[in-house]
């Protein structure tokens, strides 16, 4: 059987595109995905929104450096890194529910250690790229308080950890009366010398840090 210019180029063209199938088999495969949660914006409809004044004279200093400022508590000596009381911790500045202690557990950190928040429409992430470092900062979603970061490196389900700031909570125990009326803001309780957020009733004494 005689073959054609064009029958050859039809037969050549099938070999290089066998060899190109053959080639993309034996590629390694791409590395999993991380599985922090993608960057959100706030996406609560009733966002509270205060001037600087305001969250200033609502909060102690440690509670809006850390909050309203992006700041951090050092590890160990926060008010709740230690807590195992049953509850809910509610933001600081307008006291939406953040976590629960259901979902917390001692990651060794230092600070309040959560492997998911307790809806996940109360809180917001955006990108991090301070101190050199590419890290997601976690928020409050409904009046944009930095809480803390979420990291990889928790346990399942999840395998997150939400790294949150104690100053920047406000524990609920268990079967406690429920606020009365529309809250607005937190109540400026009084803080120790350093600034810290105030202990929750019943909490155990704090061990001293490391």
């Amino acid at each position: 059987m005689k073959f054609t210019g064009r029958t050859w180029l039809v037969l050549l063209a099938g070999l290089a595109a066998g060899a190109t199938l053959r080639a993309e088999d034996t590629r390694p495969a791409e590395p999993a995905k991380a599985k922090s949660p993608p960057a959100t914006t706030w996406n609560m409809k009733d966002k509270i929104v205060k001037t600087d004044a305001e969250w200033r004279a609502l909060l102690t200093p440690e509670q809006y450096r850390i909050t309203r400022q992006k700041g951090t508590e050092r590890a160990f000596t926060g008010a709740y890194w230690n807590t195992k009381q049953p509850g809910v911790y509610r933001c600081v500045c307008c006291g939406l529910e953040l976590f629960s202690s259901d979902h917390k557990y001692d990651s060794g950190c230092g600070w309040p250690s959560y492997w998911q928040p307790l809806k996940a429409e109360h809180l917001a992430t955006a990108e991090d790229r301070s101190w050199n470092m590419l890290r997601t900062e976690v928020l409050c979603a409904r009046c944009g308080a930095h809480l803390g970061h979420v990291f990889d490196d928790g346990p399942q389900p999840t395998g997150l950890r939400y790294c949150i700031n104690s100053a920047a909570l406000k524990f609920e125990p268990k079967n406690a009366p429920a606020p009365s009326g529309p809250k607005t803001g937190p109540e400026k309780a009084g803080s120790d010398k350093t600034g810290s957020a105030p202990e929750a009733p019943g909490e155990p004494k704090k061990p001293a840090a490391p």
